[in-house]
């Protein structure tokens, strides 16, 4: 199964003949490198706007939005987009809870029930 290059010789890699590759072998990815058993990595450093004062940054934002303002580029929500967005955040706060609701039926058709 060793195709040859078009000088005709086989494939060499490091002056060794090249292994033949199956397309499984030239899919995978790369394995993420492996610490050294022991080794402790070093301290994070923050970075960007968290490694900033944080009143720097509030600065800094409100010279933003000041800005996006003054340019007519800043969007501004109507009571109607905020009500929306509201009810978004909580389906997606809450859709784990759903889940479970929606996996026994019972209890939904008991919560539904009028109360007299």
């Amino acid at each position: 199964m060793n195709e040859l290059p078009t000088n005709g010789k086989p494939a060499q890699v490091n002056g060794a003949p090249a292994a033949p590759k199956s397309p499984e072998q030239e899919l995978t990815p790369d394995r993420p490198p492996q610490r050294a058993e022991g080794a402790e990595s070093p301290p994070k450093r923050r970075r960007g706007f968290a490694a900033m004062d944080r009143q720097l940054v509030s600065e800094i934002a409100r010279k933003g939005g000041r800005a996006a303002h003054s340019a007519g580029t800043a969007h501004e929500f109507t009571s109607d987009e905020a009500r929306t967005a509201g009810q978004k955040g909580g389906r997606a706060t809450h859709a784990k809870r759903r889940g479970k609701v929606e996996a026994r039926p019972e209890l939904e058709a008991s919560q539904n029930k009028p109360t007299e």
